[in-house]
Parts: C-alpha cells; sequence; structure tokens
C-alpha cells in the first residue's frame, strides 16, 4: 500500500487479508474476478469520509510472472465528474419541472376555450389573464437562464471598464420605486451621495442590484421598509484593499439561517410556492453570485426568523 492508499484505508493493511481491508462487495468482486480470470476488471467505490462524499474509479489488474498470483489495484478519485454529471441532471430535471407546470396550465386553458368556454365570454377573459401570466413566467425563466449561462462563461474574465456604483444604486432605486410603492413598501438609500468607482460590467452590476431590490420587496416586504447603504473602507479584509459595500436591508419575516449556504444554487427556493406565486424563477441569486464571483467580490447572506434579512455585496475599488 502506497502512501495514498494507507491514507483511504488507514496504516494497518498491509500484510492482512485483502477481504478484511477492502470490505466492500463492489471491490471484493472486482478482485476476485481479475484472479480467477487474469483479465483486468473496473468497479465503482463509494466513499463517505470527514464530511466528503467521494467516488473512485477502480482497476484491477493481475499481475504477469507471479506464481501465486496477483492482483494491482488503482483508485482514481471521480468526485469533481461525478458532482458535474449530478449537477447537470439536477439541473435539467428542475428547467424540466420548472417549465411543465405552466405549459400543462396553458394546454388545459386551451383545450377548455376550445370546447365548454368557447363562448363564454367571462371565462374566456380570465383564461387569457392566466395564460399570459404563465406564458411570462416561461419567457423569464428563459430569460434568466441565458443569463445565468452568459454570466458563468464572462466568470473568469475580469471587467476592465470604471463604473459609479452610487450612480447604478440611485438609477436602480429610482427604476424600481413604483414596484415598492405598489407593495406597500418604502424604498430608501443611503451612502451613495459621492461617486464611488469599481471596475466592473455596468449592466451585470445593475442587474446585481435590481434582483436583490427586488428579491427584498417580494419577499422581505411584510416589514415595509427596504432599505439600502452603500458604505466604503479603507481597507477590506477580503481584498486587502479599499471596498465597497453595499447592504440590502429588510424587516420581513426573515427565513431560518439552514437555508443559506444553499440559496445561491439554481431553483433553490425557501419557500417554493410563494416563490412560484412571486413570480421567481429560482435563478436571481444564482446570477447575483456569478456576477460578484467575476468582479472580485463578496456575496454574503444574513437572516433569522423574525428578524428580516441582509444580502451584501463587497466590491473592490479603484
Amino acid at each position: 500500500m502506497n502512501g495514498a492508499a494507507e491514507a483511504l484505508f488507514g496504516p494497518s493493511g498491509a500484510g492482512r487479508h485483502y477481504i478484511t481491508v477492502l470490505r466492500h462487495p463492489a471491490l471484493l468482486d472486482c478482485v476476485e474476478e481479475a484472479l480467477r480470470l487474469r483479465q483486468s476488471r473496473r468497479a465503482r467505490y463509494p466513499r463517505s469520509a470527514f464530511g466528503r462524499d467521494a467516488t473512485y474509479d477502480v482497476t484491477a489488474s493481475p499481475l504477469e510472472g507471479v506464481a501465486a498470483g496477483g492482483v494491482v489495484l488503482s483508485f482514481t478519485d471521480i468526485s469533481d465528474l461525478e458532482q458535474a454529471g449530478q449537477i447537470r441532471r439536477d439541473f435539467v430535471a428542475n428547467v424540466s419541472h420548472e417549465l411543465k407546470t405552466p405549459l400543462t396550465a396553458l394546454m388545459g386553458f386551451i383545450e377548455t376555450l376550445r370546447g365548454p368556454a368557447r363562448n363564454d365570454e367571462a371565462a374566456r377573459d380570465r383564461f387569457l389573464d392566466i395564460m399570459a401570466r404563465e406564458a411570462e413566467r416561461m419567457n423569464r425563466l428563459v430569460s434568466d437562464l441565458l443569463s445565468l449561462s452568459r454570466v458563468e462563461a464572462e466568470e473568469r474574465m475580469r471587467p476592465g471598464a470604471r463604473v459609479d456604483v452610487a450612480a447604478l444604486l440611485r438609477s436602480a432605486v429610482q427604476t424600481l420605486r413604483p414596484l415598492a410603492e405598489e407593495a406597500g413598501v418604502a424604498l430608501t438609500l443611503g451612502g451613495a451621495e459621492a461617486e464611488a468607482h469599481v471596475l466592473g460590467d455596468e449592466d451585470q452590476l445593475t442587474q446585481v442590484f435590481h434582483n436583490l431590490i427586488e428579491n427584498g420587496i417580494k419577499y422581505g416586504g411584510s416589514g415595509g421598509v427596504l432599505r439600502l447603504e452603500m458604505t466604503r473602507s479603507e481597507r477590506e479584509l477580503a481584498f486587502r484593499g479599499p471596498g465597497l459595500r453595499i447592504d440590502v436591508i429588510d424587516e420581513g419575516e426573515g427565513f431560518d439561517p439552514v437555508h443559506i449556504p444553499r440559496l445561491t444554487e439554481r431553483f433553490y427556493r425557501v419557500d417554493n410556492h410563494r416563490s412560484r406565486e412571486m413570480g421567481g424563477t429560482g435563478l436571481g441569486l444564482a446570477i447575483v453570485k456569478h456576477i460578484v464571483n467575476r468582479h472580485r467580490g463578496r456575496f454574503r447572506i444574513d437572516s433569522a426568523p423574525g428578524k428580516g434579512s441582509t444580502f451584501s455585496v463587497t466590491l473592490p475599488t479603484v
């Protein structure tokens, strides 16, 4: 056993029978077939240790010229490939589910309009309104998927244009104030009076602030106030230099912190039903995370039940 094998199975395995060391049916079958047939065999070995799930691709190769017969086992860690495959499968399943729900509704209403409600004007108008909302929901989903794809493709390309974050915040507040007023939410902005420049992509940073403000209005609006605060720091620890921090603070219901690590995953929602009722696609915070990463920034979420939520973006300044 080399050092990596000892780390995997423990240092006391050398000299012991392989059954007492490997102790996994798939591995034991692989070794036995390689010994019996004198041919290479492969197996998958899943393992969970130290809070991490890992998967190994195992090859059992017969040793030539050994009288008693022997097999060399090599373990290749393919955990990243497995994780990528699982992410892809989850993504396809989620997209299919998100599209199937409005499509099913549209097909049902179309069938009804062609049949029983053909001459019912009131029902027709009501159904057309619902169909328009479902179609708009699908359009938002496709738009967010395309946006997420573009952001991920550019994530390693740092933008180089000078952007005034204070101006972007003032513009975002002015644009979304009617939406806030309609929801009965008071929208305030502090600390954005003077210019504050970063190296960035103006359109993407605008998308970040719009997403966070819209989320605050939709899901934190029960508190009646949504505050945006921009603060400057001459030495931000994350960048070892000057930085900007933009906090979007609501006084709503908040949520259990157990959800925070997964909130930036695609399609993850704290409340699935409420999010869909609000027209959310479940992709907004994933887009925010990737845009902030592209700008070499930091994205943080804090919340607790009954205490509201704070979404913070920190960016290095120039």
